[in-house]
């Protein structure tokens, strides 16, 4: 199954990476493969994850305080977060509509 970004959730993995990379390069690098692999694991088995509000799934980081939000279609998964946990939660909702 392919992934595919909200334009806004791309953005916010985009600033996120950035953060990390400024503290340090190796750790934006880290962020990013360990958000690599949550995307590709939620392809693999998308009905693996807790639905939690839906018809929307997460999973979660275990290295990181982020999750990536998604609902998935027929042909796509589609990731509408790319959540810092402990800001905001319900913020990614408006996309939906």
């Amino acid at each position: 199954m392919k992934a595919v970004f909200h334009p806004a959730a791309d953005s916010e993995l985009t600033a996120a990476v950035a953060y990390y990379a400024a503290i340090d390069s190796q750790l934006g690098q880290r962020f990013l493969l360990e958000m690599e692999q949550l995307i590709r694991e939620v392809c693999a088995h998308p009905q693996t994850f807790r639905q939690f509000d839906p018809p929307a799934r997460r999973h979660f980081s275990l290295s990181f305080p982020y999750g990536i939000i998604y609902l998935e279609d027929a042909d796509r998964l589609w990731i509408v977060a790319v959540m810092h946990l402990k800001r905001e939660p319900g913020y990614w909702k408006v996309r939906l509509e």
